[in-house]
């Protein structure tokens, strides 16, 4: 069996197409120091870039969604982010490549990310991959977001393509269960912002990369 049943390839955003933690690092350690507290390394907040601003104040600051500081810290985060959206985020190295072979051999490609609209449109945007996305479904297109399934369901409807013919990749274990539920083969981007205490070989996806080359050979399998 191959796989060049495949139409579209969907992608979740931050920590599978977009290396996005450099910025969110540097949001936080604004939010740390307007507040402070002594900066954090990159390499110790990438893990919980995929889990949005809630998982970033309580790994900064240690406190959870109860405290009485939480939500004025989240919000410092993401005015401070959304104001430096794109100084340091890039395609994964390799990625356009990835999507040059999609549009070349075509196919189409979009994003289903859990990531809002008013974060994630100017960030596409901001890159010039806005004009070149089939489709942008961000985590409040619908009021259901990953794992639901609808997100991935209701790309399929933008870009006219059935479950089976779409490929998902994502790098957290919501991103694996939307694909699943939604009836599509999905890949594990290795590459990602993936926890400590994740276990990915366990999350039933097709397969594990552990480079978005992998993704060409996987379409071409």
């Amino acid at each position: 069996m191959n796989n060049r049943h495949i139409q579209t390839v969907l992608f979740d955003l931050d920590g599978t197409l977009l290396d996005t933690a450099p910025d969110l690092a540097n949001a936080l350690n604004a939010v740390l120091h307007a507040n402070g507290h002594a900066p954090m390394s990159l390499e110790d907040i990438r893990p919980a870039v995929s889990h949005g601003g809630r998982a970033l104040i309580e790994l900064g600051f240690n406190i959870n969604a109860g405290h009485p500081d939480f939500e004025a810290r989240r919000l410092e985060l993401l005015n401070y982010y959304e104001n430096n959206i794109a100084e340091y985020t890039r395609l994964f190295p390799g990625m356009d490549k990835v999507l040059q072979h999609i549009e070349t051999s075509g196919l189409d490609w979009g994003v289903v990310t859990n990531k809002p609209a008013w974060l994630t449109d100017p960030l596409m945007a901001a890159l010039g991959l806005d004009q070149r996305a089939a489709c942008i479904v961000s985590g409040d297109t619908l009021q259901e977001s990953k794992p639901h399934p609808a997100p991935l369901l209701h790309a399929c409807d933008l870009v006219s393509s059935q479950p089976g013919q779409c490929l998902y990749v994502g790098d957290a274990e919501r991103d694996i269960q939307a694909g699943r539920n939604a009836g599509m083969p999905t890949l594990v981007a290795m590459f990602g912002y993936l926890m400590e205490n994740d276990c990915p070989e366990d999350w039933g996806a097709s397969a594990l990369i552990h480079h978005p080359s992998e993704i060409i050979d996987w379409l071409e399998s």
